[in-house]
């Protein structure tokens, strides 16, 4: 039966929209594509939203956040894909007096950050973290101190957890996880025959596999509890993002993330407004108001010469961005270079490089795991140590105790710069490779940072047309004298308003008062978009502990095409810091944590060969 015209006609808009332009001078533009879901706000709450929802035939599905402002609508008249907003839907709920704001949710593009290595070749194996490499991640150290991840709560955030699996099922924490692809409690995978939902669990492993039950590797924090939030295998939209995000904040202390938009070289996108206020209460209210710990593998755009400060979650200040690096200390294939990049763990490169020892389906093990996915949980992980070691450090706290605790060590790259506090730091690397020994050893004795101050700095609001190199320069005071100021920076963002005739060629860098240049983004190739930066937000940790009084460069340059044209038309530079002076304080922790008299060797995961299964990819 052939299709009606109508509906072959739409069919054919649709595929159109979805495909991507070969050609080589314009950048593909992709259309939203709306879905039948909702996001409402209502002052009065969940009787006027049920009201709402019988009026003009919404399905209530209840709460995004837990305070009951704003809600999650479902119409079942309404097409699942479209390319344009339901006009119909929206003027209802626009007249409306009782709807305080709305947004039908569209489609976002998440990819997960994994890596599939094409290659044929358990704690033997795990020579991350028994000293086989040289230095490797130090959690022999912070075991030895008898912490392992025993009180904290991590959960990935990913495509779900095997949570029977032989080597997670005793940690497992049904109270952080849930399916938010299906609404329902169990975050158990979807099975395919190409595995491909093997991804959450996986990184799982990585943080709390079992110790010492004679099976496949051990998890850095290997008695944490461990959720699953799967959110990656179907529709993703900024409602389920945020709810994911958003997940009992004051049970689970961690949420590892190996997910983000995709690394084509070419995307500029980050999270929508409901996630972006899901990381603010996240930051704000979680763990009995110290914060949610956020952490982000940074991504494998290298292959494409993506830059992560065009990667929304990677950038933001509230999340905690961890890259790779190989066993020999050299900057994986898939890496990508950026100034939000705090710190560093292990990965794989190349084919033969060592890989990843973790859980995977079907209750089998793999050591074949690899990519910025690989790294981010064992820095989760690491991070979990440090808070049963110190349980009141706040979100900022963590992020300083790993600048602290991440060393250049052997990790090569030409970038290595030393900033204007006397640390190396790279745009590969971060601040280096974590070490979890000098991280729990540092938490132990943390005293808590003083309130985050911000000094936003308007310093171009009219048209200023990018010649091909160009400095804007701004005597900054940090708001002094002011209940704002600030002695010591932590983030640093230059939010940018311009056009660019060709995006990718436009080379950004932002160079402090005390001499640090950080490159804001680099060149990308690929990006062959004339879209510009709208109100994009650039993000760099290079200045750490720096003093921000004195003239700040802005620098852009065109390294492309001599014909490149633009304008810049609106530049803020927001500072974020402490009135402390950080530098004042000691530079290693005071004493050394001796081990707990209830310390006992069993606690210590033992190394078991021929016990476990390898299953290949």
């Amino acid at each position: 039966m052939r299709p009606a015209p109508i509906a072959l006609w739409l069919r054919l808009v649709l595929a159109l929209a979805l495909v991507r332009p070969r050609a080589v001078g314009w950048a593909p533009v992709r259309a939203p594509i709306y879905v039948s879901s909702w996001a409402v706000r209502v002052s009065q709450g969940n009787r006027e939203v049920e009201h709402l929802a019988r009026k003009f035939g919404f399905v209530n599905l209840g709460p995004i956040f837990p305070d009951g402002q704003y809600f999650h609508l479902r119409h079942r008249g309404v097409v699942q894909q479209s390319l344009t907003p339901h006009w119909g839907h929206r003027l209802h709920l626009k007249k409306n007096p009782k709807v305080q704001w709305f947004q039908q949710q569209t489609l976002q593009r998440r990819v997960k950050r994994s890596v599939v290595v094409p290659t044929d070749p358990w704690f033997s194996k795990q020579w991350y973290m028994n000293s086989e490499a040289q230095p490797d991640l130090s959690v022999l150290q912070a075991w030895s101190h008898g912490l392992s991840g025993q009180g904290i709560v991590v959960s990935v955030l990913d495509d779900g957890i095997e949570k029977d699996h032989p080597d997670l099922w005793a940690n497992y924490d049904p109270l952080a996880s849930y399916d938010f692809n299906d609404y329902d409690p169990d975050p158990q995978p979807r099975y395919t025959p190409s595995k491909e939902n093997r991804h959450g669990t996986r990184c799982a492993g990585e943080v709390a596999a079992m110790a010492n039950n004679g099976f496949c590797g051990v998890g850095v924090a290997f008695n944490a509890r461990i959720g699953g939030v799967r959110m990656l295998d179907g529709t993703i939209t900024d409602v389920i993002e945020a709810q994911s995000l958003s997940l009992q904040p004051q049970h689970i202390h961690i949420y590892s993330a190996s997910w983000g938009p995709e690394d084509d070289g070419r995307t500029v996108d980050g999270p929508g407004i409901l996630t972006r206020e899901a990381f603010r209460r996240g930051v704000t209210k979680g763990r009995g108001g110290l914060g949610t710990l956020f952490i982000w593998a940074s991504g494998n755009g290298g292959l494409h010469y993506d830059n992560c400060n065009c990667d929304g979650y990677t950038n933001s200040i509230h999340t905690l961005s961890v890259g790779s690096t190989t066993q020999q200390g050299r900057v994986p294939w898939y890496s990508e270079a950026c100034a939000s990049t705090l710190t560093t763990t292990y990965s794989s490169g190349v084919a033969t490089d060592p890989q990843i020892v973790t859980t995977d389906l079907h209750h089998r093990c793999t050591d074949q795991h690899t990519g910025t996915s690989a790294s981010a949980p064992l820095a989760a992980g690491m991070i979990a140590l440090a808070l049963e070691a110190n349980p009141f450090l706040s979100w900022r706290d963590m992020q300083h105790l790993v600048v602290r605790a991440s060393k250049p060590a052997h990790l090569q790259a030409e970038d290595w710069r030393t900033n204007g506090v006397g640390r190396q730091v790279s745009h590969h690397y971060g601040y280096g490779l974590l070490d979890a020994g000098l991280l729990v050893d540092t938490a132990r004795t943390w005293l808590p940072t003083q309130p985050q101050r911000k000094c936003a700095v308007r310093v171009q609001n009219r048209p200023t047309p990018i010649l091909p190199l160009i400095y804007i320069r701004k005597n900054v005071s940090a708001c002094a004298g002011l209940h704002n100021s600030i002695r010591s920076l932590e983030h640093v963002q230059a939010q940018l308003t311009l056009s660019y005739s060709r995006r990718g060629d436009l080379e950004i860098s932002l160079t402090s008062p005390m001499g640090t240049r950080s490159t804001l983004v680099a060149i990308r190739p690929l990006d062959v978009s004339t879209e510009g930066y709208n109100n994009w937000v650039f993000m760099s940790t290079h200045f750490w502990d720096e003093n921000p009084q004195g003239v700040w460069t802005l620098g852009l340059e065109n390294k492309g095409y001599y014909f490149n044209t633009g304008t810049l038309y609106r530049y803020t530079l927001l500072l974020y810091g402490t009135a402390e002076d950080m530098t004042a304080r000691p530079t290693g922790p005071q004493r050394v944590m001796a081990p707990p008299t209830s310390w006992d060797s069993s606690a210590w995961p033992t190394a078991r060969r021929g016990s476990s299964t390898t299953q290949g990819l």
